[in-house]
């Protein structure tokens, strides 16, 4: 885990004063100032709910790409959920689930691993899948890991000077690895515009790369098919339960960053368009403008599949 640094110290110092005075100014003009706020569009963020649907927690959505590509390689590895949860709440202290490039000393990447110290290369260590695996492989070679108490195996695998402070993660890391796992259905969604007017190049997709994404982080296990802008991912009758919210959450996650625009599992549906609006209820009248519950034409999806169309680049 990388120490604090002056810079770091200096960051916190001027983000503590800028606080100030924004308090201050509350009342001479705050009150415009926090009405702008709530008229604004919500920024592009990922929601984790708990059991009863009610939001825990959100984050922004490269973290939760980043969440979502720990889960998916510790699945093909065949890994149990608590293998997640360790993974996840200890990229939440060491980066706060970014894919750093910088660090302690020579510390890189979303679990801070260092290449003086055998992690590997600084490549590697920087690609979430590589580092993830790296992650699992010495997570697998402490003994009883799943029973354990979460900080010390994280401390076993990462030789912390604070190993203590995983621990704090471990609520929200439960509970996005119970969404990423696809043991709680329907508990991440993610918001973002596809017509951002800040941005003037829009967000297109490309199948093609969603489908190498799926395969090189799930393995060959996971075999999306489709042409055009469609792609459907069986869901294997034999896997594990909740494999189907796994691969749906695995999309929302990286909708954003992937620009997948409409995701069905089941009879849910999500919509990048209506992304505010989370999951919602689908039928086989999507698209025929009688009810507005649905806004593209997409045959229902049965649970044997996941279903994902991607935006197309002239949108």
């Amino acid at each position: 885990m990388p120490e604090r640094t002056s810079a770091q110290r200096s960051h916190r110092a001027v983000r503590g004063a800028f606080t100030v005075l924004l308090l201050a100014g509350i009342g001479a003009g705050g009150y415009a100032v926090v009405q702008l706020r709530e008229d604004s569009p919500e920024p592009p963020h990922c929601s984790v709910a708990r059991a009863d649907g009610e939001r825990a927690f959100t984050l922004d959505t490269q973290q939760t790409a980043n969440a979502a590509t720990i889960e998916a390689v510790a699945s093909s590895r065949g890994l149990p959920e608590r293998a997640v949860t360790i993974a996840i709440a200890t990229a939440m202290q060491e980066s706060d689930l970014r894919n750093l490039r910088y660090g302690d000393r020579d510390s890189l990447g979303l679990f801070q691993q260092r290449p003086s110290m055998g992690w590997g290369t600084e490549d590697e260590v920087t690609d979430p899948v590589y580092a993830a695996g790296a992650f699992y492989d010495r997570l697998v070679e402490v003994p009883d890991y799943e029973t354990m108490p979460l900080t010390e195996a994280a401390q076993e695998v990462q030789r912390s000077a604070y190993p203590d402070e995983y621990a704090k993660h471990e609520d929200k890391a439960s509970l996005l690895a119970g969404a990423l796992t696809g043991r709680a259905a329907e508990a991440l969604s993610c918001v973002w515009d596809p017509d951002d007017p800040e941005d003037p190049d829009g967000v297109s997709g490309d199948p093609a790369e969603v489908r190498e994404r799926m395969v090189r982080e799930f393995g060959e296990g996971v075999r999306p098919v489709g042409d055009g802008s469609g792609l459907t991912v069986p869901v294997a009758t034999d896997g594990a339960p909740g494999r189907g919210w796994e691969l749906a959450h695995w999309a929302v996650a990286h909708s954003a960053g992937l620009g997948i625009e409409q995701i069905v599992y089941g009879n849910r549906i999500w919509e990048a368009d209506r992304s505010s609006d989370g999951w919602r209820e689908f039928s086989e009248d999507a698209g025929n403008g009688d009810d507005g519950e649905n806004s593209g034409e997409t045959a229902a999806a049965s649970t044997a599949e996941v279903r994902l169309s991607v935006l197309a680049p002239e949108r």
